[in-house]
């Protein structure tokens, strides 16, 4: 079936046709989540990442799809949901930590070049495989950057993986130059970037303004503030208040446009965000095709 955003003209923007990067297109269209990346290369003190059906949050999804499932999973998608305009890649790993969403990637632009990809990633190797996601028709990406600062990033990730190396306390300040790197060369080659922030009470909420301002000259367009949402090491810590999210937007806002509507979306999503799901019908009650990996 035809995706809406082929009959869609080309002179509309990103946020026009982007649930997750603009509020008009929130209600209006819909987006599929490709879950085949199950590894990731950093720990992050909040999460836990799970295969399973009931958690509504990223980081999560039913099973691990195989690269050469892709096509033929967005096939279905779009005979469930028509009004899909993204593809796109967020877990329930870390997405470049293999070639599998490069893979998949390459399937879907192949026969759908009219529908946006999109990637999610923590940025460690975006430098690396930038050039790869542009060929693959990667047009929009999400870099997760919760501090950009070395002390502040060692409240939030235990350790961090690069070169074959486990990195801890102070040499896991490669983290945050490599994801400003990233967002750099990403921008400069025309990729819209969003940047993710999880606002953490007394860990990083005094912390947003230099992470703003940072990735802002990087050239990132658009900064969604995610409220914590408290497991692993950081379950004793109690999630934001409204306030606390409103004035930490408020405060990005100086630099760059903000996002308000995030649905903390799991790995294996497909529909309209919070106006339909259509995950179960698409991936099915029993996941034998799939792969834990």
């Amino acid at each position: 079936m035809m995706s809406v955003i082929a009959e869609t003209p080309r002179t509309l923007k990103v946020s026009q046709l982007h649930p997750c990067f603009g509020r008009e297109a929130h209600n209006k269209y819909g987006r599929l989540h490709l879950p085949v990346s199950p590894e990731c290369n950093i720990q992050c003190r909040f999460c836990g990442r799970s295969l399973n059906r009931e958690e509504e949050r990223p980081g999560v999804a039913a099973g691990i799809l195989r690269p050469d499932q892709a096509l033929e999973t967005v096939r279905k998608a779009l005979a469930l949901c028509p009004s899909i305009t993204v593809v796109g890649v967020a877990g329930p790993g870390e997405a470049l930590a293999t070639n599998a969403a490069l893979e998949a990637f390459r399937a879907v632009h192949a026969e759908y070049p009219s529908l946006i990809k999109c990637l999610s990633t923590n940025g460690l190797m975006l430098p690396d495989k930038a050039d790869a996601l542009i060929d693959a028709g990667v047009k929009t990406v999400t870099v997760t950057v919760n501090a950009v600062d070395p002390v502040a990033l060692e409240k939030v990730v235990s350790y961090v993986i690069f070169g074959g190396k486990r990195l801890t306390g102070p040499h896991m300040s490669i983290l945050p130059l490599r994801q400003v790197e990233g967002i750099r060369r990403v921008s400069e080659r025309g990729v819209t970037v969003k940047v993710n922030t999880v606002l953490i009470p007394g860990v990083n909420d005094d912390h947003i303004e230099d992470i703003a301002r940072t990735v802002s000259r990087a050239g990132a367009a658009v900064f969604n503030v995610i409220p914590l949402l408290p497991q692993h090491e950081l379950a004793h810590v109690e999630a934001p208040a409204c306030g606390e999210l409103n004035r930490a937007r408020a405060v990005a806002e100086k630099y760059l446009d903000v996002s308000y509507h995030c649905r903390h979306c799991r790995a294996d999503a497909c529909g309209i965000p919070g106006l339909s799901d259509f995950s179960r019908e698409l991936y099915g009650e029993r996941m034998e095709t799939f792969s834990h990996g």
